[in-house]
């Protein structure tokens, strides 16, 4: 079955060579060159993913991303950003951006993390089909992992995929201690250094929703020297 993504990029080269080497792996491309026809585009029909630059004419890159985290909440977003911008993104990130890519990028590292991300999509799907449901309760967090639905004191929180993804690893792994490259490479589906930003960003966000109070976290506990570890029977009463 083919997938549609969508592409929020102004440079036509870009465009051309994303549109040649995506539709090789059998993705349906939509191209829109600015960002406000992007946002129309993304908010109208239903995409597995959208690939969005920084830069565009009309509406930047990243105020379409906080728009289209507050609308499509799971909608996975892969966002393209310039070298030398680092500020644009630890921005993206904490509006909600699953990923990001700089350029100039390697068309190959660009392709292996679509793939990733459709590939975790198709996992999911299928999971879907075959599984009964599943569910995990810690104190006041429950996750229905087959609903993919996050309650906490009883109200529901939404979450974005890679946020739930997350969460899904750590409570279903209590006390287990993840290191930033072993979430990368378990959640994201990759290893590559200099990502530690990524998985900073999505845990922050993450804290924000579920802890009463994210800088001192009940939950997902900062493991120093090592990474994160969702809470177990030992940290009780801490």
């Amino acid at each position: 079955m083919n997938r549609n993504v969508l592409l929020i990029e102004d440079d036509t080269e870009i465009c051309a060579l994303l549109e040649l080497h995506l539709r090789d792996l059998g993705i349906d491309l939509d191209v829109a060159n600015q960002g406000d026809r992007g946002l129309e585009r993304a908010l109208k029909n239903d995409y597995q993913l959208v690939i969005l630059d920084v830069m565009l004419p009309a509406l930047d890159g990243l105020e379409v991303c906080k728009i289209l985290r507050e609308k499509k909440k799971k909608l996975p977003i892969l966002m393209l950003t310039a070298r030398s911008e680092e500020l644009d993104k630890v921005l993206g990130l904490e509006l909600g951006a699953d990923d990001y890519i700089t350029k100039p990028f390697s068309i190959r590292e660009l392709l292996a993390r679509v793939k990733t991300i459709l590939r975790r999509i198709k996992a999911y799907e299928e999971s879907n089909e075959s599984d009964g449901p599943e569910e995990f309760k810690t104190g006041d967090l429950a996750v229905n992992v087959a609903k993919r639905r996050v309650l906490l004191k009883n109200k529901n929180i939404e979450l974005t995929a890679k946020e739930f993804e997350l969460l899904k690893l750590f409570i279903s792994n209590p006390g287990r201690a993840f290191s930033r490259e072993k979430l990368l490479n378990m959640v994201w589906g990759y290893q590559f250094s200099g990502y530690e930003h990524t998985v900073n960003s999505h845990i922050n966000r993450l804290r924000a929703k579920i802890e009463d109070d994210p800088s001192n976290p009940r939950y997902i506990k900062t493991v120093w020297g090592v990474g994160y570890k969702f809470m177990d029977e030992d940290d009780v009463g801490q």
